[in-house]
């Protein structure tokens, strides 16, 4: 596999983020990929949660940081 493939999302993982909804505090119902960049930071800095939900969030921050949140605009469902 060359090193271009490597580098291409998956877009099945990609339309789920662009439509996951945090599940509690302060940002509830909100799109993960919809947070403000500072919250999602603050998860980076204490720790994300285990499991799916912390392995989306830090997917949304790796997202944010290197500004690439226009692969979702056409992904988001109603």
């Amino acid at each position: 596999m060359s090193d271009n493939q490597d580098c291409q999302p998956d877009p099945e993982i990609l339309i789920k983020l662009a439509n996951a909804r945090m599940p509690f505090g302060k940002y509830k119902d909100h799109r993960l990929i919809d947070l403000p960049e500072p919250y999602v930071v603050w998860f980076s800095q204490k720790g994300f949660p285990r499991g799916k939900l912390g392995d989306m969030l830090q997917m949304v921050y790796e997202i944010k940081v290197n500004g690439l949140e226009y692969l979702f605009d056409r992904l988001k469902s109603d």
